[in-house]
């Protein structure tokens, strides 16, 4: 660890190179072992054999999960400390391991995955090979608002963020006339993962603030309600009286 430290190579690929010197080690080890006590591959080869068809049959998930660790530390699809998803699990991989991988969730808690989830599951590294993201906020308007007015106030709001990267820029697009408000979405792109819900809180506070103070109306679903199956007038009954006694 103290050479491997001195290297050019980022945390997850130290870990990775540790783990397999570590597994390499332990089978020479054991293969010294059991030469110096006069116990040779020639002799034992066949029981070997039979022994690992055993547990292959009765320890498949085992042996699976085993060889997906193998596969993880060394074409290194997830590394130490990048942020992925698998399933309905997001968080920061803590720990490779050959059985198990080791996720540290939002809230902190350890959830450990099945090496073969990673292997065989869709997966997503949010940060495999490059820490830029990239934020969609849709906003809709009233209509007979300002269209080009909203695009200006959105445009602005995202370059006055500090954290809002300038190349690639802020888009503004006018996606749709939806049923009950125009609909605009705001493109945003971030270089940490770690700064989205900020930005995202940020950008919300600042464009409810623009639209706001610009007199541009955030819409909300509004219905027509046409009654056709009722062929006379209902009474109108004034909730404030009293019901009818018996």
């Amino acid at each position: 660890m103290l050479f491997l430290v001195r290297l050019p190579i980022d945390p997850g690929g130290r870990f990775a190179i540790a783990a397999i010197l570590r597994y390499l080690i332990l089978v020479i080890g054991f293969v010294l072992a059991f030469g110096m006590i006069g116990i040779h591959w020639s002799q034992i080869q066949w029981l070997a054999a039979a022994i690992t068809v055993g547990l292959g049959f009765g320890l498949q998930e085992i042996f699976a999960n085993f060889v997906s660790g193998l596969i993880i530390l060394f074409e290194r699809p997830i590394r130490i400390g990048d942020t992925v998803t698998v399933g309905e699990v997001s968080g920061t991989v803590g720990r490779i391991q050959i059985r198990a991988t080791t996720i540290v969730g939002w809230d902190r808690k350890e959830l450990v995955i099945p090496n073969k989830e990673f292997v065989t599951g869709k997966v997503i590294n949010w940060t495999l090979s490059d820490s830029v993201l990239r934020i969609s906020i849709p906003v809709g308007i009233a209509y007979g608002s300002d269209t080009t007015l909203a695009d200006t106030l959105l445009r602005k709001v995202a370059e006055e963020h500090p954290f809002v990267l300038r190349d690639p820029a802020p888009t503004v697009l006018f996606k749709e006339f939806g049923e009950s408000s125009l609909n605009f979405e705001l493109f945003v792109f971030v270089g940490q993962l770690k700064h989205i819900m900020p930005i995202r809180n940020d950008l919300h506070r600042a464009i409810d603030t623009e639209f706001r103070n610009a007199g541009i109306e955030i819409a909300f679903p509004q219905r027509d309600i046409h009654i056709r199956s009722i062929k006379k007038a209902l009474p109108i009954i004034d909730q404030c009286q009293a019901p009818p006694t018996m």
